[in-house]
């Protein structure tokens, strides 16, 4: 979210994901009208994956771990730009055009919260600048460890981020070692 932005206005789509119209936030989310959004993974050069943990303050998932960054798309702004957006708002990063790539579509739904969800992949080794009123802390972790770390403690994470990782999870083979780092 950009804190100069008083009220997001987000578009409503429908079934197919086409535009029908928009609305506030909290309209949106109160009665579970479909809208996008973008999770975007970021994995270093060892085959990590950074993970953000949510700010105490957010008001969905607060203090649950997720993609390294994720986000609504504001009113007629498409994917890649809110993907890009995301990044940087969240973590302090400026990526060049085409260093993240679309991976997977998820369908609007109970898993998702009622979004369309373009999923990115990219590679960054930090260090990052987390936003704090959107992230309280972050780490890469190897595959194996969110696989782990997913099954055994799963309140721990956004089922937003468990759906997401589910789907994506074959893209990260590997991975060693886990590391704090902002």
């Amino acid at each position: 979210m950009n804190p100069n932005r008083s009220e997001e206005i987000f578009d409503v789509v429908d079934e197919a994901d086409r535009v029908i119209g928009a609305e506030p936030r909290a309209v949106v989310h109160a009665r579970k009208l479909r809208h996008r959004a973008v999770h975007v993974l970021l994995a270093d050069r060892e085959g990590r994956v950074f993970l953000q943990l949510r700010s105490p303050h957010k008001d969905q998932a607060p203090n649950r771990w997720d993609s390294s960054c994720s986000g609504h798309l504001d009113s007629g702004e498409d994917y890649d730009e809110a993907a890009y957006r995301e990044v940087g708002e969240e973590l302090g990063v400026r990526l060049p055009p085409g260093s993240l790539r679309r991976i997977l579509k998820l369908d609007a739904g109970p898993q998702t919260g009622n979004e369309f969800v373009w999923i990115y992949e990219g590679r960054h080794d930090g260090p990052f600048i987390l936003h704090p009123e959107e992230i309280s802390d972050g780490r890469f972790l190897a595959p194996a460890e969110i696989d782990r770390a997913i099954l055994e403690r799963p309140h721990e994470f956004s089922r937003a981020f468990a759906h997401v990782w589910d789907r994506a999870r074959h893209r990260f083979p590997g991975g060693a070692g886990a590391g704090r780092t902002h």
